[in-house]
């Protein structure tokens, strides 16, 4: 993993991941932004049925929305790396979109 520096929209990407987050106040938010720039946040999901991480969770939100594509996608955690499931569902839709990996005070630690 890299340490970037981002650029606006890629900032943006880790603000709502950030606010995603905090509003469940979930171990993990983040947010995919597609071709169009079109953006879809979610917090990681743990059900008794049901068990995803914010990025798969946001990965489907947009698959859900008829996306084919992403630019760039911003995972939020306290975790040293990006869960490869969520990691595997970005790069099903783009194999070159990057990941930014924040820790929960918004600093960018890097790019998967």
């Amino acid at each position: 993993m890299s340490t970037p520096d981002l650029q606006p929209e890629d900032a943006k990407l880790v603000t709502l991941a950030r606010s995603a987050r905090g509003r469940t106040g979930a171990p993990e938010g983040a947010c995919v932004r597609d071709t169009d720039g079109r953006t879809y946040l979610a917090a990681s999901v743990e059900l008794p049925s049901l068990r995803l991480s914010a990025l798969q969770a946001a990965v489907a939100a947009a698959v859900s929305s008829g996306v084919t594509g992403l630019e760039a996608a911003a995972v939020v955690s306290a975790a040293d790396a990006v869960d490869e499931a969520g990691l595997a569902a970005v790069h099903d839709l783009t194999p070159s979109a990057p990941v930014f990996l924040a820790g929960p005070d918004g600093a960018v630690r890097g790019t998967a």
